[in-house]
């Protein structure tokens, strides 16, 4: 429609809304993985073996929790904003495939594919000119 057409002007206004947005959400899921300690890591990264990688899911869990809650933060900053994407994305594809390999289908699948793919979008958009990184 021609009348909503004057927004694109405003496209890096849309990218620091979807990146704030995003990137709390990110941070609201991931604090608690992040707080809930060792026994926490320990079952999230347990998801790894999905990918034939039994070893460290302490370690996988660990660092699934970081990258949600950082890469939410870094998000919202616009800083290191290409290499937080691109953790985020393989995040979102191994609890979409953790969802699979639950038989939750889909539709239980949806959420971590939606992010992964909003993900790798801005991973090629970049941060915007609202950002620390100005990319």
């Amino acid at each position: 429609m021609a009348i909503l057409s004057g927004f694109s002007k405003y496209s890096n206004v849309g990218l620091l809304l979807m990146r704030i947005g995003i990137g709390a959400m990110m941070i609201v899921h991931g604090y608690p993985k992040l707080i809930g300690g060792p026994e926490k890591w320990e079952k999230i990264g347990g998801a790894m073996a999905n990918l034939g990688m039994n070893a460290y899911p302490t370690f996988w869990g660990f660092m699934a929790a970081a990258t949600e809650s950082f890469g939410g933060l870094l998000l919202i900053l616009g800083l290191a904003f290409r290499p937080a994407c691109l953790l985020l994305v393989f995040t979102m594809v191994v609890a979409a495939l953790s969802h699979f390999y639950r038989g939750d289908e889909l539709k239980g699948a949806s959420h971590a594919i939606e992010l992964g793919f909003a993900f790798l979008g801005m991973l090629f958009v970049g941060p915007g000119k609202y950002s620390v990184d100005k990319g």
